[in-house]
């Protein structure tokens, strides 16, 4: 436990510390958002704030982790193999996003990489996370992953095969990453709602560490590798969002980019694979849902019938375009999104209750 609260503190005081020098650095070189045309007109005053402040997140991350680890030897004083390739495939669609976003401003443009070029890097990142995660087998022949779909633990009538699950690990990483990139599109919005969901997995993967298997025999004890350094991740990136959010939060004074949302939704897709919880993600990121579905329905409603079902999709804009303030909007949606962590949790823990009393 002591190792979790070092892991978010160092990375909420490194998040608050660095973004400030990224503001003015960014600023010197003129790295400023474009914003849409056709968005809401009041954001049109957030032209030029500066962007790619996913960088701050993620340095925080890795100095969270990695203090925890150094300061407390927490699992057994060296990093996992689920820790490694969750930060590995949290990395790798940073520096995706992170070259979507300095080609937006190298082309003065709010549009970066296309579409084609997105996909193949997520393409290439997920499927290498997918292989990988069925390899590094511990003493109990467990992986970081594993080939059956799970919701609040493996569904063990069911199982993808190795080729099935790479594929389905694809759709996942892909989904998530695009869905808190959909997010992102007011002033803290998706910084505060990956904080929820992330703290879920703190919570998650701590249980699961005091119920794990390897540990204790008893009913509803769960097959995870590496639990707790899961845990230390999920709470280093809950102290980068928190400590990001301090200068992101309404007015930003940076915004996060492609780089911390892409590597923010592949982040807690790789912890819903590695904790067994793929499924039970819907729940928990209830939002981020959503706002992919809002934009999906509009696709699907206005080429069957050449009308918006919104006023503008994502869904957060439908409700700046109907008269709401922008911190109304932010709010709202964080509440939305505590309560779909709320419930998920509790579905966690029933589970977990009925399991263990033989139910």
């Amino acid at each position: 436990m002591r190792g979790i609260l070092i892991a978010a503190g160092a990375a909420l005081v490194m998040s608050i510390l660095v973004t400030p020098y990224l503001i003015r650095f960014f600023a010197r070189q003129g790295f400023g958002q474009e914003i849409r045309a056709e968005g809401p007109a009041s954001h049109q005053a957030k032209r030029g704030t500066p962007t790619m402040g996913g960088v701050a997140i993620l340095a925080s991350i890795w100095v969270g982790y990695l203090v925890a680890h150094v300061s407390t030897g927490e699992s057994g004083g060296t990093p996992t193999a689920s820790a490694w390739l969750v930060l590995l495939l949290t990395t790798a669609l940073g520096v995706v996003g992170f070259v979507d976003d300095l080609i937006k401003l190298r082309r003065q443009r709010n549009l970066g990489l296309n579409k084609t070029a997105k996909l193949v890097g997520q393409l290439v990142t997920s499927l290498v996370f997918g292989i990988l995660a069925l390899r590094f087998a511990n003493s109990n022949g467990l992986t970081p992953a594993s080939m059956r779909p799970s919701f609040v633990r493996d569904i063990l009538v069911l199982s993808f095969g190795a080729v099935g699950f790479v594929v389905f690990c694809y759709i996942l990483v892909t989904a998530w990453s695009n869905a808190v990139n959909l997010t992102d599109g007011l002033d803290g919005l998706a910084a505060g709602t990956s904080a929820m969901a992330l703290a879920t997995y703190v919570i998650i993967g701590f249980w699961q560490f005091r119920n794990s298997c390897a540990l204790t025999n008893a009913a509803g004890c769960y097959q995870v590798r590496d639990p707790l350094d899961v845990a230390l991740v999920a709470a280093a990136a809950v102290g980068a969002c928190v400590g990001f959010l301090w200068w992101n939060a309404a007015p930003a004074r940076i915004f996060m980019g492609d780089t911390g949302s892409l590597a923010l939704g592949g982040l807690i897709a790789g912890l819903s694979i590695v904790t067994r919880t793929e499924l039970l993600l819907v729940v928990i990121g209830g939002v981020f849902v959503v706002e992919v579905l809002s934009v999906l329905l509009q696709i699907v409603v206005f080429r069957s019938t050449r009308r918006r079902l919104f006023r503008m999709a994502p869904f957060h804009h439908h409700f700046e375009l109907a008269g709401w303030a922008e911190t109304t909007v932010i709010i709202r949606f964080w509440l939305l999104a505590a309560i779909c962590c709320a419930i998920g949790l509790g579905i966690f823990y029933s589970e977990w209750l009925a399991e263990s009393s033989g139910g």
